[in-house]
């Protein structure tokens, strides 16, 4: 009767484990008890996710056998696709490796993923005897009827270790993907306009900034010369490093357009000073980049420093040390005034992004205005900067001696700002007749405040710029130091991000504040109690188990030795 009940009792359990283990197939459940709340779904993304009007298929192209670090980005990017899959059946996806078939096929699947702008990585895998290559595809491709979107699953952050690289990539997948499905939802791109006519970068050296903007946005050039209004059509305004200055006339538009709820990414340099001016001469002295925005600015609450910003942490540029052979020696050496700038505060706009390559920058103080405006800095110099107020004096006999530290003593200053809030007008109580005639000819009302309005102000247009060959016609990326041929990502993800945050209400930027704390060990500790752990792990189980087998079998023995 007793081994009835016991074998009936194995039986129960074994039907209950079969039967959690189906209903584990169908329905996916978690609970997160860490303590940063990494796997918990911001609201912004869970409604995106919630009210996809029709099927979104997600193909997942990173299947296959990696290192450990690849493979928790595999089974993170499973994990976030499977909780969607949870909050609507209309989210589907699948895993896959796009390498699985012959050499003739996979040249031929690296072809049409190349004319997606899908690139392989190629990872370097280091055995026990040998080290091997192995090309992957760190991308989803998101699939929404005829619109497809891929993502870049992989950040690849300058001066970052692989381990740091991957966690900020699992950190930023919830963000990633659902910005990819959002994109593909969208039937109407949102329009973005591009200023010309005040001495902006021409059309070939925002080539870069265009090919980032292309699969989002519809984008334009406009000389305000010939508008008389910027209409409610146009979602973001660009200005691109003006060197010329602005009409009143242009100005009152722009400032309309911000008083009628109109978003606005200023690029504007403080000092008129480029590398080329440099090279023809041996010293030169910039002028102030007077392009006549300093009022307007002023107005909505920052204000341009007339100085030009140093940084140790910098970018490098050639010079000639010497002659070989008759030929000239070149070596390269850290050029303090172009900054490898990034962020300190965890602002999604710049979280996790790339350091990003700034020409001849100025700093950014931020003044009081009439109204309640938030001002959050968002892209600073490294600890060890400073900075040369006007008028100042250029040249590349800095490059003859090693930084003193203790002169770069203006840490984190400011380069860029994000204003939020409501903004007064630039032209209250002092609006000429002709502009509000001009505005009530098109029945438009003259407005002295904005609604909650956003903008940002940046202290270098170069930060848009791209190189380009006319020869070729190729152009280099935003970020890219020809001299060290050392692409930054920074740039264009700074700038990705800000049209985003400037644009779109449902703000899923919030999911990249999303942080992956990477939990370290104490190394001096580990070193200090290695053998105790070795042995509590490794040792002391083995003789635990032998310890209970030998109890059982005295156990055992003197039971039955009895019995008999």
């Amino acid at each position: 009767m007793e081994s009835i009940q016991n074998t009936s009792k194995v039986f129960i359990i074994l039907g209950l484990l079969i039967l959690i283990n189906i209903l584990a197939a169908y329905y996916y459940y978690y609970i997160d008890i860490t303590t940063d709340k990494r796997f918990l779904l911001t609201k912004e993304s869970k409604s995106t996710i919630e009210n996809l009007p029709n099927p979104v298929f997600v193909k997942i192209l990173l299947a296959g056998d990696f290192p450990a670090g690849f493979k928790r980005l595999q089974q993170s990017t499973i994990d976030i696709c499977n909780q969607f899959q949870n909050i609507s059946s209309n989210f589907e996806f699948e895993i896959e490796n796009p390498l699985s078939g012959s050499e003739a096929q996979n040249n031929e699947v690296k072809k049409e993923l190349a004319k997606s702008g899908i690139v392989p990585v190629n990872l370097r895998i280091k055995g026990s005897n040998e080290n091997k290559e192995q090309l992957i595809y760190p991308y989803a491709i998101i699939n929404y009827g005829e619109r497809k979107i891929s993502v870049n699953l992989l950040e690849n952050v300058y001066g970052a270790n692989q381990e740091t690289n991957l966690s900020s990539s699992i950190s930023l997948l919830e963000y990633k993907i659902v910005n990819g499905v959002q994109k593909a939802l969208t039937a109407n791109k949102k329009n973005i306009l591009i200023t010309k006519g005040n001495g902006e970068l021409e059309d070939e050296q925002i080539k870069s900034l265009e090919s980032a903007i292309y699969p989002y946005y519809n984008f334009d050039r406009i000389n305000l010369d010939s508008s008389k209004f910027l209409d409610n059509y146009v979602d973001a305004l660009i200005v691109v490093r003006p060197t010329q200055k602005f009409a009143e006339r242009n100005k009152f538009i722009i400032d309309q357009y911000i008083m009628n709820g109109g978003k606005v990414l200023w690029f504007v340099d403080g000092m008129r000073i480029n590398l080329d001016s440099i090279n023809t001469k041996i010293e030169i002295m910039p002028e102030v980049n007077d392009v006549n925005l300093t009022d307007m600015l002023f107005k909505y609450g920052v204000r341009i420093e007339p100085n030009l910003v140093l940084d140790i942490e910098c970018a490098k540029i050639p010079q000639v040390i010497g002659k070989q052979g008759g030929k000239p020696q070149v070596e390269l050496f850290p050029w303090y005034y172009h900054p490898l700038i990034g962020p300190v505060s965890a602002h999604p706009i710049v979280r996790n992004i790339d350091r990003i390559l700034s020409e001849f920058p100025s700093s950014i103080d931020t003044v009081k205005t009439k109204f309640n405006v938030v001002k959050t800095p968002l892209l600073f110099t490294s600890q060890y900067s400073r900075f040369q107020l006007y008028p100042m004096k250029v040249s590349f006999d800095i490059l003859r001696y090693k930084p003193d530290i203790e002169k770069f003593n203006k840490p984190h200053l400011p380069i860029a700002y994000l204003l939020e809030g409501n903004f007064s007008s630039n032209y209250e109580n002092r609006v000429e007749e002709s502009m509000i005639n001009g505005l009530k000819s098109m029945n438009i009302e003259y407005k002295t405040q904005s609604p909650d309005n956003k903008m940002i102000v940046v202290a270098d247009g170069d930060i848009l710029k791209n190189l380009y060959d006319k020869s070729t016609g190729k152009f280099a990326p935003m970020g890219y130091n020809k001299f060290e041929e050392l692409p930054l990502n920074g740039n264009k993800e700074f700038i990705l991000n800000a049209l985003e945050y400037l644009t779109n209400d449902k703000n899923i930027l919030s999911a990249r504040s999303k942080e992956l704390k990477q939990r370290l060990l104490n190394g001096p500790k580990v070193e200090q109690e290695k053998s105790f752990w070795q042995f509590l792990n490794v040792a002391l189980p083995l003789i635990l188990l032998a310890l209970l087998g030998i109890g059982n079998f005295y156990y055992r023995k003197n039971k039955y030795i009895k019995l008999t």
